[in-house]
């Protein structure tokens, strides 16, 4: 009944290529210090990167990759606000794909092995394919990614998933990626720095912190882990999956997937929604870096006077990458964020408190948030007001289920982390009117159409059935 499917491999500990207990050699046995190398630079010395004559914006020479912009964002999101700030502007489109293939009746994915200058751990696991347009396009005269030619139509491939998600709108201006799923038929010759993992071996690295970036992730939030079919089989008898290691919030998870008695439906979630992006306004006007109220430009950084990011210099050495050296400009925060769901059984079924947010990078203003988010939430703590459901996170009587630090994506941010949790909670709650319960089948349905943010993805991706 499950041979081939996401869910099996979601089961599977066995793995016919690599043992699992042998992961993390394979992982660090790429982890040279010698090949990889991030010096910090001023920014008016990196290579093919400027400011216009204005010190309007930062730009790169082959007019590609991306920019560093300034905004001025009012709203009358959280009671009204108004404030100044730097952006990255990359119009384009990237690819974030994984390649399956079915071996033995075992859905396994490509992972590979990956430097960004910004990583933690200087390596992490990301996607079979990682590329922006001006990548995978050769804008830097280096070479194609590897296995480029099963995503842009050279290679016969089967489509699993298809959809485009949006990265953090509080740091990039409206900006996607293209999160693919394909299957081969055939074998392929597995390059150094890639592996085949089965689905359970990635759940499991969930529960590590900074192993799989932030790429892998976002496709991961978007697999269909239950087809179709079997949610229709599985809503009339659960007992097909007893053969099956499932932990005991494994089980309450797949009731959530599946279930009809949510709190809400659909329709009614769909007008709360639209309901939101009517009533929330936010305005984004370009503004000069230089003018920018609050920040100030110095030899090594755009900085803002208060608690918030930066912008830096750094120059790269990557004996594993389409070129050998680069520069860039990349986004460093010190300060720890806080991305958490409270989930709550109601009517016996899972649900979870999700949040419409407002962030000018948003391409349509309003994306569906984790109940809590918010950057150095450790200065958040010290406050006497903090966000809704903020101080639930961490009552004695709430139940932590998953609590890691995960890393933002390590091409455009510099060791930038956000602890990620989910708190089970069993007691009455005041709903703000920006906030809905929704279940986890729900959510999975709007994350296909693209509504989710990438902080909510990010936790979703750690969602497991397995024991």
């Amino acid at each position: 009944m499950l041979e081939g499917s996401f869910l099996l491999s979601s089961f599977t500990k066995e793995n016919i290529f690599q043992p699992f207990n042998r992961f993390d050699e394979w992982m660090f046995s790429h982890c040279n210090p010698d090949e990889f190398k991030v010096e910090m630079m001023p920014i008016e010395q990196l290579e093919f990167w400027s400011f216009d004559k204005e010190r309007t914006r930062i730009y790169h020479s082959s007019g590609r990759f991306f920019s560093i912009e300034g905004v001025h964002v009012e709203t009358n999101f959280c009671g009204g606000l108004s404030w100044d700030q730097p952006i990255i502007n990359q119009p384009e489109i990237g690819i974030l794909g994984f390649i399956t293939r079915v071996v033995e009746g075992v859905r396994y994915f490509l992972m590979q092995v990956k430097m960004e200058p910004g990583n933690i751990n200087t390596i992490q696991i990301s996607p079979s394919l990682q590329a922006t347009k001006s990548n995978f396009t050769q804008v830097h005269k280096g070479k194609r990614p590897t296995y480029l030619e099963y995503f842009n139509g050279e290679k016969e491939v089967q489509v699993l998933s298809d959809c485009l998600q949006t990265e953090q709108g509080g740091r990039f201006l409206r900006k996607r990626n293209r999160n693919i799923i394909i299957e081969v038929k055939d074998e392929l010759e597995v390059h150094n720095d890639f592996c085949w993992m089965t689905l359970y071996e990635l759940k499991q690295l969930m529960y590590r912190d900074n192993i799989l970036n932030m790429d892998t992730r976002s496709v991961l939030s978007t697999i269909p882990l239950i087809g179709e079919k079997l949610v229709c089989e599985l809503e009339k008898d659960c007992s097909l999956l007893n053969e099956y290691p499932i932990s005991d919030i494994g089980e309450k998870y797949i009731q959530s997937y599946i279930t009809a008695k949510s709190l809400y439906s659909i329709d009614q979630l769909i007008s709360w929604y639209t309901q939101q992006k009517f009533d929330i306004y936010m305005r984004v006007d370009n503004k000069s870096l230089s003018k920018l109220s609050g920040w100030r430009i110095g030899e090594y950084a755009i900085e803002n006077c208060d608690r918030f990011f930066s912008v830096v210099g750094v120059k790269v050495t990557a004996s594993s990458r389409e070129i050998c050296s680069w520069m860039q400009p990349l986004v460093k925060d010190n300060n720890i964020g806080l991305l958490a769901f409270i989930i709550k059984e109601i009517n016996g079924v899972l649900h979870f408190m999700v949040q419409a947010k407002a962030e000018p990078g948003n391409i349509d203003v309003v994306e569906l948030s984790p109940t809590v988010s918010c950057s150095n939430y450790e200065y958040v703590m010290k406050q006497d007001k903090r966000p809704p459901f903020f101080d639930l996170i961490f009552d004695s009587c709430s139940k932590i289920l998953y609590d890691t630090y995960q890393s933002e994506e390590g091409g455009r941010f510099f060791k930038v982390q956000n602890r990620n949790l989910i708190v089970l909670i069993d007691r009455e709650v005041i709903v703000p009117k920006n906030y809905i319960w929704m279940t986890l089948g729900q959510m999975k349905e709007f994350m296909r159409h693209g509504m989710f943010n990438i902080e909510a993805r990010s936790i979703i991706s750690s969602i497991c059935f397995a024991k």
